[in-house]
């Protein structure tokens, strides 16, 4: 593993072609001030322009928190128009995950509260130990979510999840959170860091192109009319024609060998 961490609140290292992004604060259970927001704004630019990174893991420091919410610390002295900012760059990082065109797994280690599931929302698989706790408890600051809460969790868990975990603001565990479709996985604490290397590791050696093919027709398709998605599909499919990785993907099949993606 190569370590390029620098005395920021965010590590990085690479295992290969998988991108580890740690929040890296574990003094404060990994909290996302506005310094922490920007590097790991800063991280994810990174590793969007590193043609050597294929998959990118997100995870917190430390065994007790993956992230345990915005720093209520910072936020106590916000004024009304420095909320709203704090807000934007929230939401302006989430989206910038959503928008990654190589896979982001959150392997969440612990708490993910507040701003910490948010952040687990805005990636594209999330993989919790079972010792995990997730939850939007804002309202029990007098605050609601400000990092895409309310409108990522309405997608993935539906109405009436979301209203019980935001309105009563009680943390469910991680094979509850499974139940509703906020996580993908669950796995015991020991295991977190080899299975989520195991799924990383897969779709780093998948074709590129045809994976964020999928995470641009799954974003289009989540936000407008399906015939428009299914229109965007088949164009993307038709796309997937020109590139050297179906021809290696579809002869190896034929072939019955294993495929040797280029990105390209």
């Amino acid at each position: 593993m190569s370590d390029t961490h620098a005395a920021t609140p965010v590590a990085i290292a690479d295992r290969g072609a998988v991108r580890v992004i740690t929040v890296d604060r574990p003094d404060k259970l990994n909290a996302l001030n506005a310094a922490t927001l920007d590097a790991l704004h800063q991280a994810f630019d990174a590793a969007a322009a590193d043609d050597a990174v294929r998959c990118v893991v997100l995870t917190g420091s430390g065994s007790r928190a993956f992230v345990a919410g915005a720093d209520i610390s910072e936020m106590n002295t916000l004024t009304p128009v420095q909320g709203r900012d704090f807000s934007l760059r929230g939401q302006r990082l989430m989206r910038r995950i959503e928008k990654m065109p190589k896979p982001v797994v959150a392997m969440i280690n612990g708490f993910a509260l507040g701003g910490g599931l948010e952040l687990a929302m805005g990636c594209h698989l999330r993989i919790a130990a079972d010792s995990a706790k997730l939850g939007q408890p804002e309202v029990n600051l007098g605050l609601i979510p400000g990092f895409g809460g309310t409108q990522r969790l309405l997608r993935l868990a539906g109405r009436a999840a979301t209203l019980e975990l935001c309105l009563v603001g009680t943390p469910v565990d991680a094979a509850r959170a499974r139940e509703l479709g906020i996580v993908n996985r669950v796995v015991p604490a020991a295991d977190l860091e080899t299975e989520t290397m195991k799924l990383a590791n897969q779709l780093a050696e998948s074709a590129p192109l045809a994976l964020r093919g999928v995470l641009d027709c799954v974003n289009v398709g989540g936000e407008c009319a399906i015939e428009e998605g299914l229109e965007y599909e088949t164009a993307q499919f038709g796309l997937m024609f020109s590139t050297d990785d179906m021809r290696e993907g579809t002869g190896a099949f034929l072939e019955r060998r294993k495929p040797a993606f280029a990105g390209r």
